[in-house]
């Protein structure tokens, strides 16, 4: 990890110790719980499109095994909801190997096209075969650690950023590793890449799965949180949703992904009013990004702060 990176995550963590010291309203802190939780998976996902440049419309589909296995598990048998998020973690991760040998194989639309039916199928399973089916279901265990019980919003906003810091620590040194630097060779050209020895398939595998990982990771602690599931938190809108997170925030650089998170989480609060109108905004939004902004947010600013500095 640089050292701008290791500047830019204390600045982080000291922010996330301040903001509930300055607003107390839990409307606002609800919202950070949830850009939080939308990070989480947007973060995934940028080191699988932004770093190994592979297409993934199915984080929904891990998001939904997270949080529904992790309900069941906890509800059903007992376990208890630490052990019940990271038995989630393990069964996503290993559904994603599966996914992964045969789907990997392909590129570009064929990738996306292959994710997309893996993230419906998801969907239809929770929707025919789900507790509760369509009408979802609730009493779903709160967060615990060791008897104590997560009962205040502060403390799932501490809880859900706390695990930002440690996943965006790990992931930051990950990019700046020698795995990292693979990663970006994959992206740029595979037949490159493997005339250097990379092998392709092995590392591809393996960040399908750390992104299944993260947004499991979401899903449990969704699940935790709001205490409710249906299925129609987790179709093919949250996919894209978090596509344009990534796309938005800049697929280049992992801060994109929580800067992503943080717009795309607040607009449907600010477009309230055009509730009928919100797909149409929201196909506005990336589409004008793609036009204007084709690195996204952070890395124009990075961009553009390089160049005054050397002014």
């Amino acid at each position: 990890m640089t050292k701008g990176n290791a500047i830019a995550v204390l600045i982080l963590g000291i922010l996330i110790i301040l903001f509930p010291q300055v607003t107390s309203d839990n409307y606002i802190l609800t919202i950070g719980i949830f850009v939080g939780i939308n990070a989480l998976v947007a973060i995934g996902l940028t080191i699988l499109m932004g770093y190994a440049g592979q297409i993934s419309l199915g984080q929904a589909g891990f998001y939904g095994i997270g949080a529904y296995m992790s309900a069941i598990l906890s509800m059903n048998f007992g376990l208890p909801v630490l052990f019940s998020i990271i038995a989630s973690i393990i069964i996503a991760s290993l559904t994603a190997v599966i996914i992964a040998i045969p789907s990997l194989r392909l590129k570009g639309h064929y990738l996306a096209v292959a994710t997309l039916g893996f993230g419906e199928i998801i969907h239809i399973i929770l929707n025919e075969w789900g507790p509760g089916g369509p009408s979802g279901f609730g009493d779903i265990p709160s967060f615990n650690i060791l008897g104590y019980h997560l009962s205040s919003t502060v403390e799932y906003f501490y809880l859900i950023w706390l695990c930002i810091i440690f996943v965006m620590i790990f992931s930051l040194n990950l990019i700046h590793s020698m795995t990292g630097k693979a990663l970006r060779a994959i992206h740029d050209s595979e037949i490159a890449a493997v005339t250097l020895g990379i092998n392709i398939t092995k590392l591809k595998i393996k960040v399908f799965v750390l992104s299944a990982a993260y947004a499991s990771l979401a899903g449990a602690l969704y699940a935790h949180y709001v205490t409710f599931l249906s299925p129609s938190g987790f179709s093919l809108f949250y996919s894209v949703l978090v596509l344009m997170m990534v796309v938005i925030g800049g697929m280049t650089n992992i801060w994109g992904a929580i800067a992503g998170a943080l717009i795309i989480t607040i607009l449907p609060e600010v477009l309230r009013g055009f509730k009928e109108f919100d797909i149409l905004v929201y196909g506005m939004i990336l589409t004008l990004s793609l036009l204007f902004m084709r690195k996204g947010i952070v890395p124009l600013v990075v961009e553009t702060y390089k160049k005054w500095t050397l002014r």
